[in-house]
């Protein structure tokens, strides 16, 4: 419990996950629920407010003494795999509160745009906290999750690695942000890009617990593909970096 209470990586990926899930989810339900200011903005604007989510959810983790900045489980596992952390334990703690902290963003998300849930549909709602299939058909999406994944991560180890060679402190992030970005544009149609389940399932669950007037399904159903397909295509990631002296 202590660790959770002291500034460090674990409090740093839990609220710079926080910011992550706030930033994100909150730009979503700005262009998503009936009666925002924002409603009907579209898809460049939320690519770039998760571009923006993300970096400032990193800058919030270094902040709080996480010096990953991880704010994904996917990433985390990757590292893990790397040598980044010292132990699995390690990680198992990072992963956890980086899910208490994504479930923790959506909830605030739910209170700042609490009278304008009802009226809204069902599946808008949902994709306020949680990732769907712009055509469903599983093995098809967590190919895609699983490939959106791969260039997430291995374009971050190639932005932080010896061959880019940025010295200046937080421009990485930006250009992560940029990753972000490009993941959106490029290959974010088919599946909403998830790219992290602490993005997707934490959120998922607040949905499923929260009195959300008018709510339907969780869609648990679908729930397993941006879990599995990111942790998927960072471990393939990982493999690839390391083969190729990249990690």
């Amino acid at each position: 419990m202590g660790a959770f209470l002291t500034p460090g990586p674990v409090w740093g990926e839990f609220f710079g996950t926080l910011v992550l899930v706030v930033f994100g989810d909150g730009n979503v339900a700005a262009a998503s629920l009936k009666g925002s200011k924002g409603n009907g903005a579209g898809w460049v604007h939320i690519c770039w407010g998760w571009a923006w989510a993300v970096a400032l959810g990193a800058f919030a983790a270094n902040a709080m003494g996480s010096a990953q900045g991880d704010l994904n489980p996917a990433v985390t596992i990757a590292k893990t795999l790397a040598g980044t952390y010292g132990s699995w334990g390690e990680a198992v703690q990072i992963i956890i509160a980086q899910m208490i902290g994504g479930f923790c963003g959506a909830v605030l998300v739910w209170l700042a745009y609490l009278n304008l849930w009802e009226g809204t549909d069902p599946a808008s709602q949902l994709g306020v906290f949680a990732t769907a299939p712009a055509k469903r058909n599983l093995c098809c999406n967590f190919i895609t999750e699983a490939i959106a994944t791969f260039f997430l991560v291995t374009m971050i180890m190639c932005v932080f690695s010896k061959g880019v060679g940025i010295n200046t402190p937080g421009i990485g992030t930006f250009m992560v942000a940029g990753i972000i970005y490009g993941l959106g544009a490029a290959l974010g149609g088919p599946t909403g890009y998830a790219m992290n389940p602490a993005r997707d399932l934490a959120p998922r669950i607040a949905h499923f617990i929260l009195p959300i007037p008018g709510k339907g399904s969780s869609d648990w159903g679908y729930a397993l593909v941006p879990v599995v397909g990111p942790i998927v295509g960072a471990v393939v990631a990982f493999f690839f970096c390391r083969a190729f002296g990249i990690m």
